[in-house]
């Protein structure tokens, strides 16, 4: 085993705050960011659908038209490099003869097993109900988002994941459709002003059970 590696993993996961005060002076690059959430994308997803969603907002159009659909997250807004619009993509279906084509072009999977898996995913997918499918999705859209986070630490930045915001406006204060694109989180990313607040956790010994 690496031991370097698994300090500067260890130092990614026990250095992580959630920050709610960055430094508004620190920018992050649009090269920086594609590169942070290209880490994030290779999250594991249900049947490799990929339904998570972004929308970065980092310019000050964006921050006033997010800062009244989050009340109770102003200094993030305000003073983070960008915050990061996470959606689950309820039509992501429509993207699996796409995935499943370039899996073949990179030599990760024969032709004929794409033949046979793309008919029984896009049949399994059809009868699900769409509490089903957001479901679904959810966890997907929350495993991309915790190793987004992962990622961003890793850049050397810091992050917050906000669950209060208006969840109902979201999509269409950003030209989405509300219909399709269903909101899961915003996570603020930027450079710590402050160390934040370290938090306490419940022993292993008492979330766990042993069979």
């Amino acid at each position: 085993m690496n031991q370097t590696l698994v300090n500067d993993f260890n130092e990614i996961v026990t250095g992580r705050r959630s920050i709610r005060n960055y430094d508004p002076t620190v920018k992050i690059s649009r090269q920086e960011m594609t590169e942070i959430l290209t880490k994030a994308t290779l999250a594991p997803s249900s049947v490799n659908l990929q339904p998570w969603r972004f929308v970065v907002i980092d310019s000050p159009e964006g921050k006033a038209t997010l800062a009244p659909l989050a009340k109770f997250n102003q200094t993030q807004v305000a003073t983070s490099a960008a915050m990061i619009a996470v959606f689950a993509d309820m039509n992501s279906l429509d993207y699996a003869d796409e995935i499943y084509g370039l899996a073949v072009d990179a030599g990760h999977m024969p032709a004929e097993v794409r033949d046979v898996q793309l008919p029984a995913i896009k049949g399994l997918i059809s009868t699900m109900t769409p509490e089903q499918l957001k479901e679904m999705n959810l966890i997907d859209a929350g495993l991309v988002s915790m190793q987004l986070m992962l990622a961003a630490r890793a850049h050397g930045y810091d992050t917050n994941p906000i669950g209060g915001y208006e969840k109902d406006q979201i999509a269409e204060a950003f030209d989405m459709d509300k219909e399709r694109y269903y909101p899961v989180m915003l996570i603020s990313i930027g450079k710590a002003k402050d160390m934040g607040y370290q938090s306490v956790r419940l022993p292993v010994g008492t979330i766990t059970e042993w069979k």
